[in-house]
């Protein structure tokens, strides 16, 4: 079993990975992990290839119709007029 420390870099806290571990998860430098924490448990993964996919409901989860609106004004610019360059249409 390996042991490490939290410690404390700027407003974050910071576990470092040993080689070994690196070695054991096929993970490098720089490269994504996936975390999960189950029952005071903590599973990381490299997060090759994950990505979290959202349904409609989540994606417009607090937006309400004035927050619509106001797109609806800030984008007009983009749906209306005509071409200004090769767009296709």
């Amino acid at each position: 079993m390996l042991v490490t420390r939290i410690r404390k870099q700027g407003g974050a806290a910071v576990v470092t990975l040993p080689a070994e571990v690196l070695r054991q998860l096929d993970a490098g430098i720089g490269e994504d992990l996936s975390i999960e924490v189950s029952q005071h448990t903590v599973i990381m993964r490299p997060a090759r290839g994950e990505r979290r996919r959202y349904n409609l409901e989540e994606l417009l989860a607090g937006v309400t119709g004035q927050d619509m609106q106001i797109l609806a004004g800030d984008t007009a610019w983009a749906r209306e007029g005509d071409p200004a360059g090769r767009e296709l249409i």
